[in-house]
């Protein structure tokens, strides 16, 4: 059979899985469009050395599988034809008509934005990104489908093409297949990125399914027929899924909680489907009748839906032989949305659009998502934005009166406050969680109630910034910090800026401060004082602004008694032993009558011992520069009992330039040993650079970084 014979095959096949869920298609048109683009790709070919129309053909696939629309369908076969043939948007439109016109167009300009270039080319593009799925997000379902297929048949590049487009597969493509509630597709995504980026430990967690499943038998069939008996006991109909996870989730499940795969318990999930939503609280009855639930590990997203539609029951339970089981819940309208997401709203079935009254109205959607980034005062506050919009979980917490706050994972009473106002949040000087006090920098978890307290004239502080991780309490936090406390940023900001320009012998001048505002883009040169006191800017910054390439002279190190800058000239600081901070890491200040100023990273524990005496809390920044490796950081390596390994470790950390002040032994073991070592830094870069050598290292099995809330004073 020659190639054009197999490839209208193709077509056959494509339309043959359009007309199983919309037999109305235009299915001549369907036809036209693969005819039109295989005549436009004739003579390309993929890098497997098949004919490029079979791409096309499988992204279309991909979307049919998904049950969209015609226009989607054709765009698929028609997305590559602008960019890399003769074609043209105006041949295409008047051949498809200008709504497919204006889709291909939309693919093509997808496909020029670089997603993982530098950060303000970055936000930039993400702009374009999210304007593009404002005008029409089919364009976003053919991008992603376009990425699925080519990472399917990413083997056929080179390994560094391989590794590149692995790494903005994970990094952007697979978290907003994610945010689009398209979660099979970003589990697939992540999974064959995770295969190119590490294939050793996708084999790994395969080869350990494997040796499981030999030792306990088939573990999913199992547990599928005890949950299918307990709905029958309670005369429930429905369906039950279940699944081993897949390789990347099992992985980050081991890298999040740092434990080895026989430790892991909920490694399989199960699915249940039924005909109404109050079956699927009869059904989560039966389980927990039937097993005991996990305590913190129950969502309802049926009471409290997610912003892409999504609505499902989660509950993990101690199931058979003690291992635990996630159980998902839903009605088969709730699957159909869990499954595709925002694209439930184009499905179709039997010919007709589904009307599924769980599907999100994509144009609200994306206009909320606008709504949520436009507010970003600059390019690194939209991207900031945009990740903590992506790349993040919600929870869901209630205020005193019980209503519902939505954050993002890993979100403080802080960012609940500036959820509820800014003003409540500029006033919060602590909270209750469950009616228990907690500090501002506690991580709140799913279904607790908040309470914030508060005081009049309450300002937040520099620190706060750190605490909080929803974009709108940063900007609010800033905005605060920039107008509120200018003056005295604007003293700090100053001082650093001299500092910076005396190390490379360069007078400071307002026309040298403005030149380098212009340049930053910044409105002043008195803003670009106050962002540099508030630690939002670095002096570093400003010098390659003004002196692009320059940098300290050998020798021009900073002495270690004046590596620290605050409010006033005649302080004197000492490190923290608890946290042992470096040049570079947020610091804040704790004063002691007669002893001067304690400095703490910000992150510091100790730190809450001192929530109550916000009047010994002083804001403190590092001076730009050359630091020297004088600052000792305490690191626990976990080592193989192997000879020669401690002298290797040894000549690793002399390589990376530190000195090692003190070392002893922890714990020895026939495998392995327990050292710690303390080394002498120069900033947060020089600690980051070592340990990302001493992980490197296949005889070190862990390095943890010492940090002691007990040793503070």
């Amino acid at each position: 059979m020659d190639d054009g014979a197999i490839w209208l095959e193709d077509a056959e096949r494509l339309v043959a899985r359009v007309r199983a869920y919309n037999p109305r298609a235009d299915f001549q048109k369907i036809r036209a469009a693969y005819t039109y683009g295989a005549e436009m790709h004739e003579g390309q070919y993929r890098h497997s050395g098949e004919p490029y129309i079979t791409h096309p053909v499988a992204v279309a696939m991909i979307l049919a599988e998904q049950q969209l629309d015609d226009a989607t369908i054709i765009t698929a076969l028609l997305h590559d034809t602008i960019e890399d043939t003769r074609s043209t948007y105006g041949e295409v439109a008047k051949r498809f008509g200008p709504e497919i016109g204006d889709l291909v167009d939309g693919v093509t300009k997808l496909t020029k934005l670089q997603l993982s270039s530098t950060e303000t080319k970055q936000a930039e593009n993400f702009r374009k990104l999210f304007m593009a799925m404002s005008r029409d997000v089919r364009v976003i379902f053919v991008k992603l489908a376009d990425r699925l297929h080519n990472m399917r048949t990413i083997k056929a590049m080179r390994p560094d093409k391989q590794a590149q487009k692995a790494r903005e597969t994970m990094d952007i493509y697979a978290p907003l297949a994610g945010r689009m509630g398209m979660q099979w597709m970003r589990e697939e995504l992540e999974d064959l990125a995770f295969g190119v980026l590490n294939p050793e430990g996708r084999r790994s967690i395969i080869t350990r399914f494997a040796t499981l499943r030999r030792e306990t038998g088939d573990v999913v069939e199992k547990i599928t027929g005890d949950i299918r008996l307990e709905l029958d006991k309670a005369g429930i109909k429905g369906e039950v899924q279940g699944r081993a996870k897949r390789p990347f989730s099992i992985w980050r499940k081991m890298e999040e909680k740092n434990v080895g795969f026989s430790r892991l318990s909920d490694i399989y999930g199960f699915r249940v489907i039924v005909a109404t939503e109050a079956e699927c609280y009869s059904v989560l009855g039966a389980i927990h009748s039937r097993w005991r639930a996990v305590p913190g590990r129950f969502k309802d997203y049926i009471s409290q839906p997610k912003s892409n539609g999504y609505r499902s029951i989660h509950t993990t339970v101690s199931g058979r032989d003690a291992k635990r089981v996630e159980v998902q819940i839903r009605t088969r309208a709730m699957h159909e949305v869990a499954e595709t997401g925002v694209a439930a709203h184009w499905s179709y079935r039997d010919g007709e659009r589904v009307e599924n009254p769980f599907a999100v109205d994509p144009a609200g959607w994306v206009g909320a998502l606008i709504q949520q980034f436009d507010a970003a005062d600059d390019h690194d506050e939209f991207l900031e934005a945009v990740k903590l919009e992506m790349y993040q979980d919600q929870v869901f917490c209630f205020t005193p009166k019980g209503e519902v706050v939505k954050l993002p994972k890993g979100a403080t009473p802080l960012d609940f406050a500036y959820a509820i106002h800014t003003r409540i949040g500029e006033r919060a000087v602590g909270a209750k969680v469950d009616a228990v006090r907690v500090p501002l920098w506690h991580r709140l978890r799913n279904g607790q109630s908040v309470e914030i307290l508060t005081a009049e004239g309450g300002t937040p502080q520099a620190g706060w910034l750190d605490l909080v991780v929803t974009g709108r309490a940063k900007s609010a936090i800033r905005r605060s910090l920039r107008f509120a406390d200018r003056k005295r940023f604007i003293k700090i900001g100053t001082e650093l800026a001299r500092v910076a320009f005396d190390q490379i012998d360069r007078r400071m001048t307002d026309k040298a401060l403005t030149a380098a505002a212009r340049t930053l883009r910044l409105p002043s040169s008195e803003e670009l004082l106050a962002r540099l006191g508030s630690a939002e800017l670095e002096s570093r910054q400003v010098i390659e602004a003004l002196y692009p390439g320059i940098a300290p002279r050998a020798g021009d190190e900073i002495e270690p008694t004046a590596a620290i800058v605050g409010p006033q000239p005649d302080l004197t600081f000492r490190r923290a032993p608890c946290c042992q901070p470096v040049p570079g890491e947020r610091i804040v200040g704790i004063s002691y009558r007669g002893q001067g100023v304690l400095v703490h990273a910000i992150d510091c524990e100790a730190l809450a011992g001192f929530e109550d005496q916000p009047e010994r809390w002083i804001d403190l920044a590092w001076h730009a520069g050359n630091h020297p490796a004088v600052h000792d950081v305490t690191f626990d390596l976990t080592i193989v009992n192997d000879p020669g390994v401690l002298g290797r470790i040894c000549t690793i950390i002399g390589v990376q330039k530190a000195n090692i002040s003190d070392l002893r032994f922890l714990d020895r073991r026939q495998d392995f040993f327990r050292v710690r070592v303390d080394v002498e830094l120069r900033s947060v870069e020089h600690l980051h650079a070592l340990r990302m050598a001493l992980e490197s290292e296949h005889d070190v099995a862990l390095v943890e970084r010492v940090r002691d809330p007990a040793l503070s004073p």
